[in-house]
């Protein structure tokens, strides 16, 4: 994908905003709305070229869940020498995006392409996240590979859902602003 630099500013900072108000129950969290988080690296992985944009989403994501437990009195039970594996799990959903930003073009059958990359990249990181956690977080005695697909099972569903809102939410917005500014341009080289 070809954006300026100006709008990947503003991509990202509209990122960075979206993971701070959904993620976990913090100070400044929306009620009832699922974290954007696994999106949020999707997109990133889009939309933003610079690879510095990775990291930086990883540290805020450790600060927003620092300051959660820190000072807001969120439960640390996720916070295990698992919690790690959020980096990969994050990097799983930042390298599917990377990889359909090269592929994109401005046709409908691209949306398949990105369709695939984003089911890929949410399954990779639903798996190195929870199994990791449910593994070797020593919250679960005597772990098996039965219980973990029955957790995928149960679970698995919901994260879909909450990538799949966002990235759609995405779409419907990357449409009208690429409709908008046909309209613009067409409309000013009639005048």
């Amino acid at each position: 994908m070809n954006i300026q630099p100006r709008s990947q500013l503003m991509i990202g900072a509209f990122l960075i905003l979206l993971m701070a108000v959904t993620r976990g129950h913090h100070f400044a969290s929306i009620d009832h709305l699922p974290s954007a988080s696994w999106a949020v690296f999707f997109l990133a992985g889009i939309f933003l070229k610079p690879l510095w944009s990775f990291p930086l989403l990883i540290l805020e994501a450790f600060l927003l869940d620092f300051a959660a437990i820190t000072f807001g009195g969120v439960s640390s039970f996720c916070v295990t020498p698992t919690y790690i594996m959020l980096v990969p799990a994050y990097a799983s959903m930042w390298w599917a995006g990377r990889w359909y930003a090269k592929r994109h073009q401005e046709t409908w059958g691209s949306l398949l392409t990105m369709f695939s990359s984003l089911i890929l990249g949410t399954a990779v990181c639903q798996i190195i996240s929870s199994g990791s956690f449910y593994f070797y977080s020593g919250r679960y005695t005597d772990p098996t590979m039965a219980e973990m697909l029955n957790r995928l099972v149960k679970y698995s569903p919901s994260q879909f859902e909450a990538v799949f809102f966002y990235v759609g939410c995405a779409i419907a917005t990357y449409l009208f602003l690429g409709w908008f500014n046909r309209t613009r341009h067409s409309g000013a080289e009639t005048l």
